[in-house]
């Protein structure tokens, strides 16, 4: 894969995504364009890949340490503008072209360099050739260089340098075989996977000739579908089974083959892996496919309760607030993307990881008010649908002792709720004035509370001749 400057943003999080300002980054693909796009790169891991080639780094001027342990390396180039770097890791590579580290003599703040792992490192007079070449280096596979070391390198320099030519040449040659050996072996194999895919075909072909004819006959003859049908599961379940014994059996043969420890033998595992995963992923997408799809809604219009994800349920008819809650327990850690909810007029619809549930309401309800959120205590899915049909509740009478502000504080929290209240007219129930007799009627005798009314003194005609005597006792 290429390095495409979306990637260096995201690998650059510790930096804010920001690229221009980068200094330290650690890549696993193919490194390119990277030099144009961070130019004050101090520290760059490019740790066990398969990079062939040292490039696309010689105008990083700021590079002080550049890991590139674990590839597939054969000389040291292109690291003459790199002026600031200090520490060189080629652990685990395949440089057997030893002289190539001349190049590094450009590099004069390099104090540290690794080669522990290369072929190089087997050369008779390895580390006196590298001391005696690299004046600046100070260290040499975790071993420091003693000045009495440099010394002795220099005064042998001449014919150490004879016997690493030599046997540089010798490698070279021996490299030159063994890419030879890799493309034949790689040739053959070429060969022989066409063959088995010839063979294969072959096979497929006469395995459709044959279910043609099933089909053919299942047309014909109804009563025997099923027998071939069972028969047809049967040979996919042999055809499968082959199918794995065959690949266990050459992932045994792969893994014990012996082989030599060269780049092509890395690239052919890499892509031997490579091949197999994709194989498996293949297979997985082939049997999603093929897995039959639930129903939800049959032929005739009828929705099924379905719940293939199996999770627990509850359904709640909330009558005081005139709705339906589901509350589905989802799992608690579950990401709430990987939820679908969908409300209809006589059910709902929840995809938990594309797995359906599916619940028949036992009334219409209205989808467009619906709300569906997650519970921040037990992570499961609570979903509010209010129902079409609206009750009309009676208005409750406030008592004569409920202050005025309470009667304001009640009528807030009903504006608050958002209740829909509405007065039900139901005479039986509930008695009112008769606007047709608004004359007033005659007092009633016995009618009602006796009231106590003061009594009414007469007033007595007074004569002019009356005389009150108060000895007298009054009239009865």
């Amino acid at each position: 894969l290429s390095v495409t400057e979306d990637l260096v943003r995201r690998r650059a999080e510790h930096n804010d995504c920001e690229i221009f300002s980068l200094e330290e980054i650690s890549l696993h693909q193919k490194l390119e364009h990277l030099d144009k796009w961070c130019r004050d790169l101090k520290i760059l891991y490019l740790q066990n890949n398969l990079i062939p080639k040292i490039e696309n780094v010689g105008k990083l001027k700021k590079l002080e340490y550049l890991n590139v342990a674990l590839n597939n390396i054969e000389r040291i180039e292109n690291l003459e503008g790199c002026e600031e770097l200090k520490k060189l890791d080629l652990t685990a590579n395949f440089i057997g072209e030893l002289s190539s580290i001349e190049a590094l003599k450009y590099n004069t703040h390099l104090k540290e360099l690794f080669l522990v792992g290369n072929p190089c490192t087997e050369f008779e007079g390895y580390r006196q050739f590298v001391v005696a070449t690299l004046h600046q280096l100070k260290c040499l596979d975790s071993k420091d260089i003693e000045r009495s070391e440099r010394i002795q390198a220099l005064q042998n320099y001449p014919e150490v340098k004879q016997k690493i030519r030599e046997q540089e040449q010798a490698y070279l040659l021996k490299r030159a075989r063994e890419k030879e050996e890799a493309q034949r072996r790689m040739q053959e194999k070429e060969e022989k996977k066409q063959k088995q895919m010839e063979s294969k075909l072959g096979f497929d072909s006469t395995v459709t000739l044959h279910f043609t004819g099933i089909i053919f006959h299942v047309i014909l003859c109804s009563s025997d579908s099923l027998r071939n049908k069972e028969n047809h599961q049967a040979g996919d379940r042999e055809k499968e089974t082959r199918t794995t014994v065959e690949d266990d059996e050459e992932d045994r043969r792969f893994w014990e083959e012996p082989t030599l420890y060269t780049p092509e033998s890395r690239l052919e595992t890499h892509r031997y892996i490579e091949e197999k995963r994709r194989a498996k992923d293949n297979m997985k997408e082939s049997k999603k496919r093929e897995k039959s799809l639930w129903t939800l809604v049959t032929e005739e219009g009828k929705v099924l309760n379905v719940n293939v994800p199996k999770l627990h349920f509850s359904l709640k008819d909330d009558e005081e607030n005139n709705q339906i809650i589901l509350d589905l327990a989802v799992y608690r850690h579950l990401d709430t993307s990987l939820l679908d909810v969908d409300v209809q007029p006589t059910y709902i619809r929840v995809l938990v990881k594309g797995k359906p549930f599916q619940l028949v309401l036992p009334e219409e309800v209205k989808p467009d008010s619906s709300s569906a959120k997650r519970s921040q205590t037990t992570g499961h899915l609570v979903v509010s649908v209010p129902k079409a049909k609206e009750i009309i509740l009676a208005k409750q009478k406030v008592p004569t002792s409920v202050k005025h502000s309470d009667c304001n504080t009640l009528q807030k929290n009903a504006r608050r709720s958002g209740q829909v209240e509405k007065l039900e007219v139901d005479s039986s129930k509930y008695s009112f004035p008769d606007v047709t007799k608004i004359i007033q009627e005659k007092e009633r005798v016995g009618k009602g509370p006796i009231k106590l009314q003061p009594e009414k003194i007469a007033e007595s005609k007074i004569y002019a001749d009356f005389e009150n005597n108060e000895e007298v006792p009054p009239l009865i």
